[in-house]
């Protein structure tokens, strides 16, 4: 119980720390609104970057995200259904999200060690390196396993002991 409460913990400060990336994504469309619109001067950099943090935050914030209970689920099912019977079909949900996730952390490596080996750049005028947006993939798709196998564990404990409680205590 301690290690997954430690994920948890891990899960949370990082969803947290990521959460800076929307103010400094807002940041940067701030400065190319006013650059464009009032000094008539665009910038050639704040579209890339906007994608990057924009994606970073996307996939880095998941597991935090599924932490909090923030996906979007099938509650119609959820709801109707006893103690046991739910934590049945949340066990079959976090088992059929840990194979995508295990995909995608498997293809995330992939495109970023390809990225990184080959120094891939994309064809914009800065050409940025395309493996920072990829580790993120890979990373954030890593968290959202981890996350869900701990989602799957406290369910398969459910389905078990069905008085435990559906929604547990979330770290502050």
């Amino acid at each position: 119980m301690r290690l997954l409460k430690w994920v948890d913990a891990v899960n949370l400060a990082i969803g947290r720390a990521v959460g800076a990336l929307v103010w400094i994504g807002a940041a940067i469309l701030f400065f190319e609104v006013i650059a464009r619109y009032v000094f008539g001067a665009p910038t050639i950099w704040a579209h890339g970057y906007t994608q990057r943090v924009f994606g970073a935050y996307f996939i880095l914030v998941g597991a935090y995200t599924l932490l909090q209970g923030g996906h979007v689920r099938i509650d119609l099912l959820l709801n109707s259904a006893g103690p046991r019977r739910r934590a049945c079909l949340d066990a079959l949900n976090y088992a059929m999200l840990l194979i995508w996730a295990a995909a995608l952390s498997y293809e995330g490596w992939t495109f970023f060690l390809e990225s990184w080996i080959w120094n891939e750049r994309d064809e914009n005028a800065l050409a940025h390196p395309l493996w920072p947006p990829k580790l993120a993939l890979f990373l954030g798709s890593v968290l959202i396993a981890t996350q869900g196998l701990v989602e799957l564990i406290y369910a398969l404990l459910r389905v078990v002991h069905p008085s435990l409680p559906i929604a547990r205590e979330k770290l502050a």
